[in-house]
């Protein structure tokens, strides 16, 4: 019976060189983003929080956050997440851990999430980052392209009258007598219609820059807050670029004021309506824009296919901030790999 035999240091080195040849995406997301940056923001809010004393020693606030990461460029759980650190080299290497180090497991990636999501710190990071950005020339130029996009959560099977106490921002009685059944319920997700299909969840609104396609601003709401309630929060000044492109729900007498008020120009899709069609000028002024809109389309586009879809596995409007302000800072640092090519990894 033949036995297994054990991976020498040399068989890892040489199974990693490999996985480099192939083109490991974490490899350069590894090496080119500033990680240690973010340190000191992490550890400000791990000092806060009530960790009781003794026990094992914490796991290192970097490493953590990387595990975040890696969570949500590929829509992983926390179970999931566990697994495949234990699963995949790959996954290994760009946490910076050996085979016989300590692994984080579902709990305590848990527990950190949490933490930082209370401490709603995900926006500060992103500042953060943002920063970084702009330290090596990629500033947001050339103009402002408005969107937003529907996260779904898991549905809640709950009966139309919990739903209509859920909507008037009450909780069901019953609930408080079920505290277990309690905390699985969302009552700040909420349905939605698009295109005479039905969404239950929250909104990715974002400001994507027409030059580098970075996002530049977010916010996050429940999926039932109109696009055009959101606008003046994400608008950023006139430095920026003075052209605001948006599709047609963006369109109305408020926001046209907004802009003007701001100095920004108008790059809104014209709306018809059924007493008065578009023009032939405005449907060709539309299609014009289009081209340009569009780019806004592709950063949703990336999130959908490249980092897992758009899924989230969350409770509460504040872990959904959390949640998806991590996914649009994991887009920043993809698309910052992009912009700076070409680049070499060099290894000491």
């Amino acid at each position: 019976m033949s036995t297994l035999r054990q991976l020498s240091f040399c068989d890892l080195a040489t199974r990693y060189e490999a996985l480099s040849q192939n083109g490991d995406p974490l490899d350069a997301l590894a090496f080119h983003v500033p990680w240690e940056a973010f340190r000191p923001a992490l550890d400000v809010v791990l000092r806060r929080s009530k960790r009781k004393k003794g026990g094992r020693p914490p796991f290192d606030t970097v490493l953590m956050f990387k595990i975040l990461v890696l969570q949500s460029l590929y829509n992983l759980s926390d179970d999931q997440t566990e697994y495949q650190i234990r699963d995949r080299l790959s996954f290994m290497r760009f946490l910076g851990l050996d085979l016989d180090q300590r692994i984080p497991d579902a709990k305590t990636i848990w527990l950190f999430r949490e933490t930082l999501t209370q401490a709603q710190v995900m926006s500060t990071l992103f500042d953060q980052f943002e920063a970084y950005l702009a330290a090596h020339g990629l500033q947001p130029r050339s103009g402002q392209l408005i969107d937003a996009t529907l996260v779904p959560v898991p549905k809640q099977r709950n009966s139309r009258e919990d739903n209509a106490t859920i909507k008037a921002g009450d909780c069901p009685t019953e609930w408080d007598e079920q505290p277990n059944k309690r905390r699985q319920k969302d009552t700040e997700a909420r349905w939605t219609k698009k295109n005479g299909t039905s969404h239950y969840g929250y909104k990715n609104h974002v400001n994507v820059d027409k030059k580098h396609k970075l996002i530049r601003q977010y916010a996050v709401t429940d999926a039932a807050v109109h696009d055009s309630q959101v606008l003046a929060e994400l608008l950023l000044p006139t430095e920026v670029g003075r052209d605001i492109w948006a599709d047609s729900a963006y369109r109305s007498t408020e926001i046209d004021t907004t802009l003007k008020a701001k100095r920004l120009r108008s790059k809104i899709h014209y709306k018809g309506s059924r007493n008065k069609a578009l023009t032939t000028q405005q449907q060709t002024w539309n299609r014009a824009r289009s081209r340009i809109r569009a780019r806004v389309e592709h950063v949703f586009g990336h999130q959908v296919t490249a980092m897992g879809g758009k899924l989230i596995r969350t409770i509460g409007l504040l872990r959904a901030r959390a949640k998806i302000g991590l996914k649009n800072l994991t887009y920043n640092f993809q698309r910052f790999l992009i912009l700076t090519r070409p680049w070499k990894v060099q290894r000491a």
